[in-house]
């Protein structure tokens, strides 16, 4: 009798064990899925429908969530973060960050998402596929920095963002000084697909780039000695536009086909060699030039004021800086460079990297370091 007593307790105290590991383990679950989504291909390490406490006055269901993507490289993400922070200040509105990096980069991106100035923000980190590329790429040492994967994400818009409508794309080395709400609901005409600047526009001056002629027209991207650039009967002289910052369709995008197009004009140049051999840009432009040929619409050029890193110099008052909804360091001076201009104003959206990995290069501090 009392055997099976001792018995029938120790089963009550198993199962009593049992059940209060199976809570533990359900709390930690659950705990998990709060900072952690898994969604075929991409991972949110912090979930999509977070709702910060700062901002939820400003949010309610029945406002439209702004998908902007940004690529979030490594040797740049300290960009990435600036950018993330001034548009997150300058909006009121339900903005997601789509950031799109390399597996190696996630930890390290998570780590400076998680400082206090950004526990505000809402985001996904999507993984991006180097794979994607294969067949794709012609090998050219002298793009050097274009040629990096991430520079192609925005290709392929529609799977980084699936379930969106409507997205914004732009590149890690802008700062955005107006509300991103006014460049989101910038008008598309019906069958565009995206919206970019042109370079012709009267906000950014035309630029020479090292004998690669003017850098706003046609021909400085394409090789119009090949037989099918010509066949295309695409004018030389056309305005071409920047794919820094671009605003997306992304039903229309997915309608078109679009990220089919660019990946079949990535194969017949590494075939057929069609890009100009003196390209005055980014390598994803020429592309993007051919398939959006008199089917684009156009933003505000306010929305992107750039060749801020095309020379050392400061090229603009500071007035028209001031003016800029966003400022667009495209060239080879980078804001978290040495001879960069207008730092001043980028540093002002900086958050120092707390693992220290990433550190602004400055003329003082290799002067104190001197010393």
């Amino acid at each position: 009798m009392s055997f099976r007593r001792v018995n029938i307790i120790i089963l009550v105290l198993a199962v009593a064990l049992f059940l209060l590991v199976l809570h533990h383990n359900l709390l930690g679950l659950s705990s998990l899925l709060r900072n952690e989504i898994t969604d075929s291909g991409i991972v949110g390490l912090q979930p999509i429908d977070f709702v910060p406490n700062a901002l939820r006055h400003a949010i309610d269901g029945r406002e439209e969530e702004i998908p902007v993507v940004i690529a979030a490289s490594e040797d740049r993400l300290g960009g990435a973060i600036a950018a993330i922070n001034s548009i997150q200040h300058n909006t009121r509105s339900n903005v997601i960050f789509y950031l799109v990096t390399l597996n190696n980069t996630a930890d390290h991106l998570r780590s400076w998402l998680n400082s206090d100035s950004l526990k505000s923000i809402r985001y996904k980190i999507v993984n991006f596929d180097p794979k994607l590329l294969e067949g794709k790429l012609k090998e050219d040492p002298d793009q050097g920095e274009s040629m990096k994967p991430l520079t192609f994400a925005r290709f392929y818009l529609p799977i980084l963002v699936p379930r969106a409508k409507k997205a914004i794309y732009m590149d890690d080395d802008v700062i955005v000084q107006g509300d991103i709400l006014a460049l989101y609901n910038t008008p598309l005409k019906p069958g565009h697909a995206a919206a970019f600047s042109e370079d012709c526009d009267s906000a950014s001056t035309k630029v020479i780039i090292r004998g690669a002629g003017n850098q706003y027209n046609y021909i400085g991207y394409l090789d119009y000695k090949k037989e099918r650039i010509r066949k295309l009967s695409m004018k030389a002289s056309t305005c071409s536009f920047n794919p820094g910052v671009f605003v997306a369709n992304l039903t229309e995008w997915k309608r078109q086909n679009i990220t089919n197009q660019l990946e079949k004009w990535m194969k017949l140049n590494v075939e057929e060699g069609l890009y100009s051999r003196t390209l005055a840009g980014s390598i994803t432009t020429p592309p993007l030039l051919i398939v959006f040929y008199q089917q684009h619409s156009t933003i505000d050029p306010m929305w992107n004021v750039r060749h801020l890193g095309s020379s050392a110099g400061k090229r603009y008052s500071p007035q028209f800086v001031k003016a800029a909804k966003l400022l667009h360091w495209n060239g080879h001076f980078k804001p978290w460079g040495r001879t960069a201009s207008y730092t001043d104003v980028w540093e002002k959206w900086y958050i120092p990297d707390p693992t220290g990995k990433f550190n602004l290069i400055r003329r003082y501090t290799e002067i104190s370091n001197i010393k």
